[in-house]
């Protein structure tokens, strides 16, 4: 899958060439490609943004730069389709549907803002806009990272364990039960018995019991969202009677 990102600081992207997305992109399982919208400026200071109009403090990313840098990718990728993704605070808030949707592409492309935002004819050039979250950041490298990582570990290959990408928070629109490894008892707190027990059918019981019983606590909301089971309804009746 290739990931385009359209950024001022290309350089931030350096960390795709670490870790587990470092082996996908060597593999061949990932391609990152990042180009700033600077080499399309039409001056010799190679200027992205201006002084907004009606006034205002701070400045705005001007549509030409972004829209050349948007028709070079086109150019390089022949004609093939991407979709166009804008990170902004105002976009719809990404989530693991999002990533799901986004791993079944050929190409993704980020496109990035900085200062005061985006002129808002660059708008009409993307497919979406996706939002982290409510709240703001300097730019949107960041949420461009998180994507990129959200998705590519969903792709076959890039992750070792393959039961990974499903067995996780959000993953069944619910979060993850607790997990637990060797010491058997630390500081006399110690892995529950129903791990250790060897009854595969008890352990995926609780398993589910206390991933309802965490998203319950901690994000009852999605439980509006997920798809509750007649059996997941009984094991949220035994939790909230205290069972």
């Amino acid at each position: 899958m290739r990931f385009e990102i359209v950024t001022l600081f290309p350089e931030l992207f350096d960390a795709v060439g670490t870790g587990l997305l470092g082996r996908a992109r060597d593999a061949g399982a990932i391609d990152v490609h990042a180009i700033t919208p600077r080499e399309f400026a039409s001056d010799r200071h190679r200027t992205v943004d201006d002084s907004p109009y009606g006034g205002g403090s701070g400045m705005v990313l001007m549509p030409g730069p972004f829209a050349d840098a948007l028709d070079h990718l086109d150019q390089a990728r022949r004609g093939k389709p991407t979709h166009r993704v804008l990170l902004t605070p105002q976009g719809a808030l990404f989530s693991q549907t999002h990533a799901r949707r986004f791993s079944e592409l050929d190409c993704l492309t980020l496109i990035c803002g900085r200062y005061e935002g985006f002129d808002e004819r660059i708008r009409g050039l993307v497919d979406e806009e996706i939002s982290l979250g409510d709240f703001v950041l300097l730019g949107g490298e960041a949420a461009a990272l998180a994507i990129i990582e959200a998705t590519a570990r969903l792709l076959p290959g890039v992750l070792g364990n393959t039961e990974s990408a499903t067995d996780e928070s959000h993953a069944d629109g619910l979060l993850e039960y607790p997990q637990y490894t060797r010491p058997e008892d630390f500081r006399g707190e110690k892995v529950p018995e129903v791990l250790r027990s060897g009854n595969h059918a008890a352990i995926a019981r609780w398993r589910r019991k206390e991933s309802l019983r965490r998203t319950l606590e901690r994000r009852p909301d999605l439980l509006e969202k997920a798809e509750i089971s007649a059996e997941d309804r009984e094991l949220l009746t035994e939790i909230r009677e205290g069972r």
